[in-house]
């Protein structure tokens, strides 16, 4: 009797950012290995990222999305997109999100466009500026999202509710 195993199903979905081969000089020479940048997002509110180093390429896969599963983060939703407008910044590269009306869509460009559509954002604008390392882009687009308030903690701080333009009905 054979048995049968199952890949046991993610909850999270996976996609790649980059692939890059790089080298290592040593005594012998150059040896060779591969570097994969991952996000993974549940589409609902969690996203993380991963970095995975290895000789071969479905290796450096599976240590990114090892490591994006280690660094995940919450990101406060409100109506499909995000609360209040915030900036990120990481290194030389900084990312500008806006809230976005219902229909808009995801208005982004490389690696902050992965990210908001794995967390789950329908509708927002976001601008890259500065460096366009897509590592340092992703990292600064996690920063703005880890920065972000919930609205009810906005309304709690201000003591008054906050103005909102954009609500879905």
């Amino acid at each position: 009797m054979a048995r049968q195993y199952e890949r046991e199903q993610s909850e999270f979905k996976e996609k790649v950012v980059q692939i890059r081969r790089v080298t290592k000089v040593v005594k012998g020479g150059k040896k060779m290995g591969f570097r994969a940048v991952v996000v993974i997002g549940d589409m609902k509110t969690r996203v993380g990222l991963g970095i995975g180093k290895a000789a071969e390429v479905s290796a450096a896969i599976r240590k990114g999305v090892e490591a994006a599963k280690r660094n995940m983060i919450d990101v406060p939703l409100y109506s499909g997109t995000i609360p209040h407008d915030i900036m990120g910044k990481f290194s030389a590269s900084s990312v500008v999100l806006r809230p976005a009306p219902r229909g808009t869509g995801v208005i982004a460009g490389g690696s902050v466009r992965t990210i908001l559509e794995l967390s789950g954002l329908k509708n927002i604008v976001a601008k890259k500026i500065g460096s366009a390392n897509a590592i340092n882009v992703a990292r600064a687009t996690l920063n703005a999202l880890g920065g972000l308030k919930r609205f009810e903690q906005v309304t709690a701080e201000r003591g008054k509710e906050p103005k909102v333009h954009y609500v879905e009905a």
